[in-house]
């Protein structure tokens, strides 16, 4: 019967309990605390996820991803011109001034000027805003008896032929001043537009053009060439070849592309002025491969914009979750489900590397004072103090000032942060272990192990400490989770990670508009969400622990 009963103990029983060692009861407690095996469970996944599944997705935590929209884009802008163009003849280099002074020769009526080179010129209309300039060589010649000067006067015209050579003059009252002229340039309001992008125009080609436009002939000759003039009115007009073919288009307005590498035909520009003649808001251009755009016609004072929707590479941004992105991308186009597994590392790691750096100086500040007292004890009590007088919220943003302005990089910023944290953080740790050790010191074991020579340092660290590490791992356990919300607090703040490197906490930062907040909230609740469970675990491991090592639990 005896052996029976033996045989039906439970690991519970009291007579059982007492074989078992400390620690085996000590893990026989926590493995009944089912938070705590919950909790567990929770951290191994979370470790799995930052770590093994950031080695396993085929993304990087910065890779952008792109997409393709129809976005309306600027293509072209006109605007009507209001400066004067020169358009010089061949092997004639004007002087720089030269427009500057055609404007005021035009505006003040007075068709004669000299340039800073000493070189004088003149202007003789052929149309409206249409003149020839003339380079001009004064001479004492009197020609107010010629032909040619008579006509010109009847004609009201300042140039005619005399003895085979192109005369200018001048009259003021009574007094007739004869330049001989040579024509050196072309100067009218128009654009002159190619319809193939390297074609050149001569001169005589602007010249002749210019003039037939003026007396509204349909025909005129270049060099041989017979070019057809089709007037929309006055001041533009599409010119043809001897073959029918589009040549070039002249108009009073400046038509270019704002796109590089495109080349406006004289077709696209002619329904440009067309449309804005009309004052529509749109139109359409059938283009060379058969393709009808729609463009839309914008006007700020006498500028147009001319745009046009086409397909465009676009960051991915906010792209809400597919086979693709699981969880969706972020406002830089990045995979948030790589990013929360890198960010995880960074979260995690903060967290242990931060309690192991409060660990060691918390100890070692905690188990000196405990241990000597005295003046040692209340001189390293008052340094305690005075880290705990420190505000911890105004050093973050002092120091994140400090790291932004001298541009530390994502890494060092990382290791940067998990020291300010355990400088701010370890007093805690110091004092419980200062504690535990007040109580210990005084025992009966520790005067043994005085009597038998052992050092101080082996007393400490040796017989001392390891009785204070079930409250420190208690301790440390719990104060995980606070860390972690400590770090994803700076992250918020923007004191913490910066971009590109990631954190659960900078992903949350990311999110800093309502609109955002409130229509991408597979941006945020992911990240959130990691953050509650993982400090949420921390605590149900500690709560666990704490009942673990308590001596007065039975169960």
């Amino acid at each position: 019967m005896e052996e029976k009963k033996e045989q039906k103990m439970k690991l519970d029983d009291a007579q059982r309990v007492r074989v078992l060692s400390p620690g085996m009861l000590v893990a026989k407690r926590f493995f009944r605390n089912r938070l705590a095996i919950v909790g567990l469970v929770i951290i191994v996944c979370m470790f799995l996820f930052a770590f093994l599944g950031g080695a396993l997705i085929p993304y990087s935590q910065s890779q952008v991803f792109y997409t393709t929209d129809e976005m309306k884009k600027d293509y072209a802008g006109a605007t009507y011109i209001t400066d004067y163009q020169t358009f010089p003849a061949e092997n004639v280099k004007l002087p720089k001034d030269s427009n500057s002074k055609t404007i005021l020769a035009v505006t003040t009526g007075k068709l004669i000027f000299t340039s800073k080179e000493d070189r004088t010129f003149g202007l003789s209309p052929i149309g409206e805003g249409v003149y020839i300039m003339y380079e001009l060589i004064p001479e004492e010649k009197d020609l107010s008896d010629t032909d040619g000067y008579l006509q010109a006067a009847e004609d009201e015209t300042n140039v005619f032929e005399a003895d085979g050579q192109i005369w200018l003059y001048e009259a003021d009252g009574t007094d007739v001043t004869f330049y001989e002229a040579t024509e050196a340039a072309v100067v009218c309001q128009r654009s002159f537009t190619p319809y193939e992008a390297d074609t050149v125009f001569p001169y005589a080609f602007y010249c002749n053009v210019l003039k037939a436009m003026g007396d509204g002939e349909t025909k005129v000759i270049v060099d041989g060439d017979t070019y057809t003039i089709v007037q929309d009115d006055e001041s533009s007009a599409m010119i043809y070849n001897a073959s029918g073919k589009e040549y070039a288009y002249v108009s009073d307005m400046n038509i270019n592309s704002v796109v590089e590498g495109v080349f406006l035909t004289p077709a696209f520009k002619e329904v440009v002025r067309e449309a804005i003649d009309a004052k529509v808001e749109t139109f359409q251009y059938q283009d060379e491969n058969g393709g009808n755009d729609k463009y839309i016609l914008e006007r700020k004072n006498n500028q147009y914009t001319i745009r046009r929707y086409q397909e465009t590479k676009v960051i991915d941004t906010y792209a809400s979750p597919s086979k693709e992105h699981p969880v969706g991308t972020d406002a830089n186009g990045m995979d948030l489900l790589a990013r929360l597994m890198y960010g995880g590392r960074i979260s995690l790691l903060i967290g242990f590397v931060v309690v192991i750096i409060e660990l060691i100086i918390g100890v070692i500040v905690g188990g000196v004072a405990g241990f000597f007292g005295g003046w040692v004890d209340n001189l390293l009590m008052r340094f305690v103090d005075i880290i705990y007088c420190i505000p911890a919220i105004p050093l973050y943003m002092i120091l994140g000032s400090i790291m932004d302005y001298y541009q530390v990089s994502a890494t060092l910023r990382i290791y940067l942060l998990c020291v300010v944290i355990s400088i701010i953080g370890w007093v805690g740790i110091a004092r419980i272990v200062r504690g535990q050790i007040l109580s210990l010191r005084e025992q009966e074991f520790m005067v043994a192990a005085e009597a038998t020579g052992i050092s101080v340092r082996r007393r400490i660290f040796k017989h001392l400490i390891p009785n204070v590490i079930p409250q420190l791992i208690v301790f440390a356990t719990m104060g995980l989770g606070d860390i972690i919300l400590t770090e994803a607090s700076l992250s918020f703040l923007g004191l913490g990670i910066k971009y590109p490197a990631a954190s659960w906490g900078s992903i949350i930062n990311a999110v800093n508009d309502s609109y955002v907040m409130t229509n991408y909230v597979f941006v945020w609740i992911p990240a959130g969400l990691l953050i509650l469970l993982t400090v949420l675990a921390f605590n149900f491991i500690g709560d666990g622990l704490r009942d673990a090592f308590d001596p007065k639990m039975k169960r």
